[in-house]
């Protein structure tokens, strides 16, 4: 299990309607809610449909950063139409009921209470918010974001973070560090699995499916799992991320390698699920290498 315990990532959450009671108590006890946004005012405001009121969400409240200036109005209109979460300030009941909320301190103790207290080698939850060639940004807590590079996706290497994870999709993650601004590194690569588990799901003689994820002119990589690839000779009119069928010739764990026959091509298959060869809360250290090579592969967690 991970450590997220009342704090997780935003796109989790689910919309529902509230009582006036329900909303009273909030506001005294500090409860965590959520709501579909359903209006960006000329203000900036966030408008959230509670169910028996509106909530407002002022423009200052509505992410850390929008008082300092360091967040683009992007970052409020991005919100219309989603799910956010939020605690709630006041409830006004003098006239027509309005609950004055804010999504900007529940981040503020997302990140005090929880992700200040993250160290190096902690497994989380997390969301993909957005992809960009260099990597993934995933929301890590209550819309805070965390970038996952595209080195620390897998072993394997991909031309993009789409082929490996798309936008919307949960995923487990271990902090990799946190930097001078406070924010946090993501690994993912670690959690899938020693070349020797992913070797152990294989076996010589078998025909697998695969991506080809390079061709260079020695050989063809394709890769079997995320944390696994071998080389085949090259063949003309193959190209990265084509499908591939291969033989699994040989599997050499004292040089960390597999060697294959292609058999066939086939269109690009769309990425598969992650599968996590690691369940714990925290890793000291992964040692990707198996025994007897040479060649030592190791992340330290400091």
């Amino acid at each position: 299990m991970s450590k997220i315990n009342r704090y997780q990532p935003e796109d989790r959450a689910q919309s529902r309607e509230y009582t006036m009671g329900e909303m009273i108590k909030a506001a005294v006890d500090g409860d965590i809610l959520s709501g579909r946004v359903i209006l960006c005012d000329h203000e900036r405001n966030l408008h959230v449909d509670l169910g028996c009121m509106r909530g407002i969400i002022p423009k200052n409240e509505c992410a850390l950063g929008i008082e300092e200036g360091l967040c683009s109005d992007s970052a409020i209109l991005s919100r219309v139409g989603r799910i956010v979460r939020f605690q709630v300030l006041d409830v006004e009941t003098n006239g027509t009921p309005i609950a004055v909320l804010s999504r900007r301190r529940l981040q503020e103790n997302c990140q005090r209470e929880y992700l200040n207290q993250l160290v190096p080698g902690d497994i989380i939850d997390a969301t993909v918010t957005r992809l960009e060639s260099f990597g993934a940004f995933c929301d890590v807590g209550e819309g805070i974001s965390a970038l996952l590079p595209i080195a620390f996706l897998s072993v394997s290497r991909i031309p993009h973070p789409s082929a490996r994870i798309r936008v919307g999709q949960n995923i487990r993650v271990v902090v990799k560090m946190r930097d001078d601004r406070n924010r946090l590194t993501l690994s993912m690569k670690e959690l899938l699995g020693t070349w020797e588990q992913n070797a152990a799901l294989f076996s010589p003689g078998e025909t697998v499916p695969g991506v080809v994820r390079s061709v260079a002119s020695y050989g063809i990589f394709v890769e079997l799992m995320p944390n696994l690839s071998g080389l085949c000779e090259r063949i003309d009119g193959i190209k990265e991320g084509d499908g591939a069928a291969v033989l699994i010739k040989s599997l050499l764990p004292e040089k960390m390698k597999c060697k294959l026959l292609l058999v066939n091509t086939f269109p690009a298959p769309p990425p598969q699920e992650p599968r996590y060869f690691y369940e714990g809360e925290h890793m000291d250290s992964f040692l990707y290498s198996p025994p007897g090579c040479k060649k030592r592969v190791e992340t330290i967690f400091l």
